[in-house]
């Protein structure tokens, strides 16, 4: 375990700023909006933002405010954030942020987890919190070799826990960390008390007698489901294919890496926010190895049967809906189901009370 200090050289922040002055804009059809993908003017904004209104020094400021550490598990650096709380039976709690996102994903919440009697909240649903950087992804640096899929990474947080000395723990994650924590659980079961997940992401398998019985509002949901992947899905199946392919623009260029940040993010979150995590992947040159963890998950040997860890469910109104049917196939053991009325993917940022408050009720049950 080494401590770990955010310090890009200024030299860094000259080229992107020079690289930012001299971005050339792609041709656009006028008025097209959104629909052949993220607008020019979208972009646009952001990157004058990024350039003249944004200050990466106040970024780091904020991050550094954090204990943060680094160790090396399987052979990949690992970069975390730890906060602990004052509460003596604080519950440590392990938080897994998406794609495109970085532990930037989870600023907002650490002080209602961590102190929850100074924002509102009962102090006996405090947590000690560690916020991990997925390898691949910002300052965990890039991956060099092949394998890093959910599974993997499951098992190297499950080993992170162990070094940090935490013998009884909770997991929380959102898209890709939705994807990760319950493996947490699988890889862990003797330590990982439960799962708490914004997402479950469990499709019909095809078979025509899956959808006997189905309500009109789940065909609904999987209607919707249908539409994202035949609509809005092309760069899951990109990174998931040919990641590289798109590498050498994303380390090139950084209105290529805020426009392709931008496209999930877009206008769920802040302006920062969006700025921030493309300045993450762009300074740390992670926005390739990040990619590549789709290629990972899509060419890994998953698992045949469900996990069996205790899950909760937190579904936000603007966000991918579960059929319960279909979640029950591949978790058997889903404890807890909130569906919420507002809020989208990134809950953490556009609805953390919710979600606040759905990790706090969920892992209640746990508690010694």
């Amino acid at each position: 375990m080494e401590t770990f200090r955010i310090d890009v050289p200024q030299a860094d922040l000259d080229d992107l700023n020079d690289r930012l002055d001299r971005a050339r804009w792609p041709s656009e059809i006028p008025g097209a909006g959104w629909d052949y993908g993220v607008p020019g003017h979208y972009v646009r904004e952001l990157a004058d933002r990024w350039r003249h209104g944004y200050d990466w020094r106040r970024t780091e400021a904020r991050l550094n405010r954090y204990e943060q550490g680094k160790t090396v598990i399987d052979g990949q650096p690992i970069h975390f954030l730890h906060v602990r709380s004052a509460a003596p039976d604080a519950l440590p709690l392990i938080l897994t942020h998406g794609w495109p996102n970085s532990v930037v994903e989870y600023l907002d919440l650490i002080g209602p987890l961590v102190d929850p009697g100074s924002h509102g909240g009962d102090p006996a649903d405090s947590f000690h919190l560690v916020i991990p950087s997925i390898p691949g992804f910002a300052f965990s640096g890039p991956t060099t070799e092949r394998g890093w899929n959910r599974y993997r990474v499951a098992r190297a947080w499950a080993e992170l826990m162990r070094r940090l000395g935490y013998e009884r723990y909770g997991a929380h994650g959102n898209d890709a960390g939705a994807n990760i924590s319950p493996e947490v659980g699988r890889a862990d079961p003797e330590h990982v008390v439960g799962v708490h997940v914004n997402q479950i992401f469990s499709f019909p398998s095809g078979d025509p007698a899956e959808f006997a019985g189905l309500s009109t509002q789940d065909l609904e949901l999987l209607a919707f489901l249908q539409s994202f992947n035949e609509e809005m899905s092309a760069y899951a199946q990109l990174q998931a294919t040919k990641p590289q392919n798109l590498a050498h623009a994303l380390a090139d260029s950084p209105a290529g890496q805020l426009g392709w940040t931008g496209q999930l993010l877009g206008e769920a979150v802040s302006p920062d926010v969006v700025v921030t995590n493309a300045a993450i992947y762009w300074l740390t040159n992670t926005g390739a190895s990040a990619a590549r963890l789709y290629y990972e998950d899509k060419h890994a040997e998953h698992p045949t049967g469900p996990t069996t860890v205790p899950i909760g469910l937190a579904s936000f109104a603007y966000d991918f809906r579960p059929v319960r049917r279909f979640a029950e196939r591949d978790h058997a053991n889903i404890v807890s189901w909130s569906e919420f009325d507002r809020g989208s993917h990134w809950a953490a940022h556009d609805a953390p009370d919710l979600l606040v408050g759905d990790i706090r009720q969920f892992f209640r049950r746990f508690r010694a």
